[in-house]
């Protein structure tokens, strides 16, 4: 929530480019699409910022982490929900997944095999928990803390801003 009680969707889409408003049933989202390295807000301006599969795409992440934190308001938490660093005895078999068969599904379903390579690729050089944990810390976020889901492909990532 942000500053008048609003509630802002960043949307890859370009058709939600020019629109200003998200339609999901039963809400209507105004949306923004910015540059996440420079968010048009003012300081202190939300409660909560999150971002889902999206900051693995991000070039500087520690910029883009810095600005989320700009934008919290003190008390305010951070959420990151990414894929991430699987357990250790998955991982061998994750890796054929997201290597052979990911890729072999996106080019017989999607008829786009190297988005999912990309995917499987992006995911092996995004940092893991602890690292991304350290880098929310080094943003100015304390108390941050992880949460594995589905043994570590993805995790929950949350810090809060507290002044």
């Amino acid at each position: 929530m942000g500053y008048s009680g609003q509630s802002y969707s960043r949307s890859f889409s370009l058709s939600a480019a020019t629109s200003t408003v998200c339609v999901v049933p039963g809400l209507a989202v105004p949306v923004a699409l910015c540059d996440a390295e420079r968010l048009p807000f003012p300081a202190r301006s939300f409660d909560c910022v999150s971002v889902g599969f999206g900051l693995r795409n991000m070039t500087r992440k520690e910029v883009a982490l810095a600005e989320m934190a700009r934008v919290l308001k003190p008390g305010g938490r951070l959420l990151v929900l990414e894929f991430s660093r699987v357990w250790a005895p998955l991982r061998t078999v994750y890796d054929r997944y997201s290597f052979s068969v990911l890729p072999w599904l996106g080019a017989r379903i999607a008829g786009d095999e190297s988005a999912y390579r990309y995917l499987a690729e992006s995911i092996r050089v995004h940092p893991d928990q602890a690292t991304l944990a350290e880098m929310m810390e080094r943003a100015g976020l304390e108390r941050v803390e992880y949460f594995n889901l589905a043994a570590g492909v993805a995790a929950v990532h949350r810090g809060y801003k507290t002044a």
